[in-house]
């Protein structure tokens, strides 16, 4: 049980940005009482910047998400030239208690503090409560987590299951396949379920096809490709990028199913991490949940399961307070 009015601070570490927030635990709602945004490259380690953001205040515990593997207490990240220390911020900033989890476990603990109004329903389903619920989400790379009950929560279980081999299930993806297995040394989902990986579908069926000379120019002019290809595909300004966004949500679905198989996930799956939010109409236009379902004999099964978008960016940082509280 969680005591009234325990204060926590919780954190999301990024390489380019880091997302602090103080929160209270207030018969047992979560509730953030200030947050702010940070440049992650303008400090040499958290500590300073933790310091700074408390200004005086003294939480009970701290909990961090990071990306990567959580392998010490004393982290550098993979990006930037940006020191965690846990021990150090406990130490200098008077935490009785310091947490680091990865980024992605932070996200599956956030979704127990989710409104109702922060989630898109593909698919209705009968919620088995306590059991498994599976997590996935494509941003930079394809991160899975798999959620099992424990005394009064769900505790998060990480996995790298998006490095698994990524299995072709009709020509088109075989050609897909073929074309990517001569650029890298293995094909796993998260090569395609990925902002690169969609850069990589549209350019092989550029091969074939014709992007409009508007998408061409704005590729070229700069910017995240993976945005500019979505921006033209949603609304149907380039058939390309259109048919690499239906390619991309179809595989995207595949692996859903995949993890939903695996997990026996009838606590629901959820489809979480920075281009699913921004492709919500790619993925309620029919193909991710066929895709999902297209299980041979599981297909009655799978169509039973409950599929929900997570559309709050922050739900890492809620997990991370949430962490923190436990």
């Amino acid at each position: 049980m969680h005591s009234p009015m325990q204060t926590v601070l919780a954190g999301d570490i990024g390489g380019t940005k880091t997302l602090l927030a103080l929160a209270h635990w207030d018969a047992g709602q979560l509730r953030i009482e200030r947050e702010a945004r940070f440049t992650t490259r303008d400090y040499p380690a958290l500590t300073p910047m933790v310091r700074e953001f408390l200004a005086g205040a003294a939480p009970h515990a701290a909990c961090f998400g990071l990306a990567g593997p959580i392998s010490s207490r004393c982290i550098q990240l993979t990006n930037a030239a940006f020191w965690i220390d846990a021990d150090e911020i406990a130490h200098d900033c008077g935490i009785a208690q310091v947490r680091l989890i990865n980024d992605f476990a932070a996200i599956g603990y956030g979704l127990d503090a989710l409104a109702a109004s922060e989630l898109e329903i593909l698919q209705s389903g009968a919620i088995r409560p306590q059991a498994p619920r599976a997590l996935l989400g494509a941003g930079t790379g394809l991160g899975q987590a798999i959620l099992v009950w424990q005394n009064d929560h769900y505790e998060v279980l990480s996995s790298e299951g998006g490095h698994v081999d990524f299995a072709p299930v009709d020509e088109a993806q075989i050609a897909l396949w073929r074309a990517l297995s001569a650029q890298y040394d293995h094909v796993s989902f998260e090569r395609l379920l990925s902002g690169q990986g969609l850069h990589d579908i549209f350019r092989h069926l550029a091969v074939t096809g014709y992007p409009t000379p508007a998408l061409l120019a704005a590729l070229h002019g700069g910017g995240d490709p993976a945005a500019i290809i979505c921006e033209f595909g949603l609304s149907h300004r380039d058939p390309l990028a259109a048919a690499a966004l239906e390619l991309f949500a179809n595989i995207y679905g595949q692996q859903a199913g995949n993890l939903a198989l695996t997990t026996l996930a009838e606590g629901g799956i959820y489809i979480a991490g920075g281009i699913a939010p921004k492709l919500i109409r790619q993925l309620k236009a029919g193909g991710f949940m066929e895709a999902f379902r297209a299980k041979g004999r599981y297909r009655e099964w799978l169509s039973s399961l409950q599929v929900t978008v997570v559309m709050n960016p922050k739900v890492g940082l809620l997990g991370a307070a949430l962490a923190a509280g436990r």
